[in-house]
Formats: C-alpha cells, sequence, structure tokens
C-alpha cells in the first residue's frame, strides 16, 4: 500500500546541502510539513541535542540526508572526520526515530559502499561480499553502517525504516570547493576557470577511463520522495540511470557546456578510484520510477546555477 505523506511532519536533515535543498524543492509539491534543522539549532554528532529536539517536535517522517561529503583528495585527507561524523549521525537520527515512534525513516545511502571488484553493473546483493575501494572506505564503511541500522532496527522493533542508494549525485548547489567537490562541480569549476583565462590545457585527475553513474538532484529527490510512498524492505535500493561514462567522455561533455575548447592533460599521478561504478537499476525500474533529466540537460542546468551563485558551497550540515 502506498504511504500516505499528507499531513505528516517530514523532517530533511541536511537541508542546506544540495540533496536536501532539492527534497525541500519536492516536497513543496506534497501536503505534508516539512521540518528542518540548522547546525547552529541542532548538531546531529551529539546524541542528547538530538534526542530533545526529537522529543519536542515529533516527526512522522525522517529523510536523513546529511553528511559529511567530498571527493577522493576529501576522503584521503580527512578519514577520520569522514567516518566519526557520518557514524555519529546516522547512529543519533534512526536511534532517535525508533525512540519517538517515526512512522517511517529513509537513510541515503551512496554508490561507494559496494566492493571494488563487484560485478557490473552494481546490484543491491553485492553489498559486504569483497573488500570497499580503499580512497573512500572511511565514508562507505560509514554509510554501510547507517543501512544496516535501517534493518537491525526493522528486524528487531519492526521500523519502518528503509534506505536507498544513489549513483554520483550532482546539480544545484553542489560543492564547488576545490578540496571538498566530486568530480562534476570540480570538473565544471575548473573548465569554466580555464575558458575565462583561455588556459591551452585543464588538468583531468587520472586517467580518464574510469566510468561512472550520475543522477540529477532534482530526479534524486523525486526518487526519494516515490520510495518513501512505494517502498518497505529491509533491502536497500539503488537510484540511478543504469547506464555509465568515462571520465574522459564526461571532461569533454563539461567543456562543451562551458565553451572551453582546449585540450585535456590527465594527471596519471593522481588516483582513478573505483575503476567502475555503475548502478543495476533493474529493482528500481520494476517499482516504476526512472529518471527524468538526461545528463546534458542536467549539466546545462547546474552550469546556470554555477554561474548565477558565485561562491555558493552548497556543504551539507
Amino acid at each position: 500500500m502506498k504511504f500516505d505523506l499528507r499531513h505528516k511532519r517530514v523532517f530533511v536533515t541536511g537541508h542546506r546541502g544540495m540533496i536536501g535543498s532539492a527534497l525541500l524543492r519536492r516536497l513543496q509539491n506534497e501536503e505534508c510539513e516539512v521540518l528542518s534543522a540548522p547546525r547552529q539549532v541542532l548538531d546531529l554528532a551529539r546524541q542528547e541535542p538530538v534526542e530533545a529536539w526529537f522529543a519536542e517536535h515529533r516527526p512522522d517522517v525522517v529523510i536523513h540526508a546529511a553528511a559529511r561529503v567530498g571527493g577522493i583528495h576529501a576522503n584521503n585527507q580527512y578519514p577520520a572526520e569522514f567516518i566519526y561524523e557520518n557514524l555519529a549521525t546516522a547512529t543519533h537520527v534512526i536511534h532517535a526515530a525508533w525512540k519517538w515512534r517515526v512512522q517511517k525513516l529513509l537513510f541515503l545511502g551512496a554508490a561507494c559502499v559496494y566492493p571494488r571488484d563487484a560485478p557490473q553493473p552494481l546490484s543491491e546483493e553485492s553489498l559486504l561480499t569483497a573488500p570497499l575501494e580503499p580512497t573512500n572506505e572511511w565514508f562507505a564503511v560509514a554509510k554501510i553502517a547507517g543501512i544496516k541500522l535501517c534493518q537491525a532496527y526493522r528486524r528487531q522493533h519492526g521500523c519502518d525504516f528503509i534506505s536507498v542508494i544513489p549513483a554520483n549525485a550532482y546539480g544545484p548547489g553542489d560543492n564547488f570547493r576545490p578540496e571538498y567537490a566530486h568530480v562534476i562541480a570540480s570538473l565544471l569549476q575548473r573548465a569554466q576557470q580555464a575558458h575565462v583565462a583561455s588556459t591551452p590545457a585543464l588538468s583531468v585527475w587520472g586517467t580518464g577511463k574510469p566510468r561512472r553513474d550520475f543522477i540529477y538532484v532534482d530526479d534524486l529527490a523525486d526518487a526519494i520522495v516515490f520510495m518513501l510512498q512505494h517502498y518497505s524492505a529491509a533491502a536497500p535500493i539503488n537510484i540511478g540511470s543504469g547506464t555509465g561514462i568515462s571520465i574522459a567522455e564526461l571532461a569533454r561533455l563539461i567543456c562543451n557546456v562551458v565553451g572551453y575548447r582546449g585540450r585535456l592533460d590527465f594527471d596519471t599521478s593522481r588516483p582513478d578510484g573505483m575503476p567502475l561504478k555503475i548502478l543495476d537499476a533493474t529493482r528500481m525500474r520494476d517499482l516504476g520510477w526512472v529518471p527524468g533529466t538526461t545528463l546534458d540537460e542536467g549539466l546545462q542546468q547546474t552550469y546556470r546555477w554555477y554561474l548565477d551563485n558565485p561562491g555558493r558551497a552548497g556543504i551539507c550540515h
């Protein structure tokens, strides 16, 4: 049966981040009351304030989108922060949701939870079957723990807690700070700088051979709402395009969007990360949801937002 969001109090963590902001936009179309709390009001990494906030506001639904996120550089540079903050926030939010009888919770995982050498495309059954990609294992371990927390509370207490595993999200509100940016934001920013400065070449990390699955953030927000309404099971479910593009192809596409005509220089001294990271979208499509934004359309919209919002970082809180 469809889970009805009408007249529900929906708490979105990380509402100032890229995904959280998209969720706020999407939930405007639902007859629900959206709750949020900035970090200076509620520190999700501390258990006591989280439980006090839940006791006071009593949300009916929780979407846990808050996370410390970043690309390969940030994951390598700050492993302690990545594992601690993401473990702490997931633990506190999920436990408080059980304690205060939240009707439904959705935890947002990440594609890096899958083993480095898992069969492609990555199916939900591949979780915990082999070692992780070393460049982001700290973040991945925290996200796996969140998925397992949802399963544990569901198994022991009968909670309707679910988890989704999205492809690499991008779009308005993305984090363009060099030390934290994921591949699309990083390439888009540097391509724009190279275009303005008429730089003859754009440096791209790695060989350009790895292939990735991307999802536009407003599509992801729509999929999250759809899963809240239509999905209830212990197993996580993938959200992605089911197709991939190489980093080299992506870089050329971004250069076309920006209008940059220089050459690409691949810095092979930098790590590639996982060679392939494409999600199997079969279960998602069988439920009846498919993304509506092509990669080219999404990049165009992201670029327009970037130009219209100079200096915006889009960090999750």
